[in-house]
């Protein structure tokens, strides 16, 4: 039988220097262009090395996902701890570079089912965290929660954010602003309220 492909060490400086590239790769110029040649040539290696660090490009775009997926979970949290947790998570969700990087590996999710599955699990697990800080959050902020379900927030918020980035991928601007606007209004009732604070003049 064959011996196993030898694969190099998961902490090489060479490794993490090709994870950075293709991620950086992916953010500007989408998941098509993020290919063995391109990555070695971004990172300023040889091709060969992008074989010898991951067994398939899949391998190397589905650790890049699960890394800053990990990253996101652990901001997320720390978000719902701060004094305005409601317009914490408004900003992590509207936040261009986070949402651009979900929407490439949505896309890519459809040619790959490896990540597919992999996108689907950490979509689940964000979605459950962010519910459950939403039942508390909107609790202290003295909504009703039959009314505005969180779960139905999360949904709403994450999905603002999505379509923005589509239709500005188009050449769209139509109503973004005035939705951006709505959305940063209400959230700023809703902090002065829980704070206490009085309406501003004018």
């Amino acid at each position: 039988m064959p011996s196993p492909r030898r694969i190099g060490a998961p902490d090489a400086k060479n490794r993490g220097v090709l994870l950075e590239a293709a991620q950086q790769l992916l953010l500007d110029e989408g998941w098509a262009a993020v290919t063995s040649r391109r990555v070695a040539e971004r990172a300023g290696l040889k091709p060969q090395l992008v074989h010898y660090y991951f067994r398939s490009m899949d391998d190397l775009l589905l650790e890049i996902f699960i890394r800053r997926a990990d990253e996101g979970l652990v901001m997320q949290a720390e978000m719902m701890e701060t004094s305005a947790p409601l317009r914490a998570l408004w900003e992590f969700s509207i936040d261009p570079a986070a949402v651009r990087f979900t929407m490439e590996f949505v896309g890519l999710s459809n040619h790959r089912p490896a990540i597919r599955a992999a996108v689907a699990d950490y979509a689940e697990r964000f979605r459950t965290i962010q519910t459950t800080a939403l039942t508390r959050i909107l609790a202290e902020y003295g909504l009703d929660t039959e009314r505005f379900p969180p779960a139905a927030m999360a949904v709403l918020m994450t999905s603002v954010s999505r379509v923005v980035v589509l239709e500005r991928a188009l050449g769209m601007s139509g109503g973004h602003s005035e939705a951006f606007d709505l959305v940063e209004r209400e959230i700023a009732e809703l902090e002065r309220a829980r704070a206490g604070s009085p309406e501003p003049a004018g």
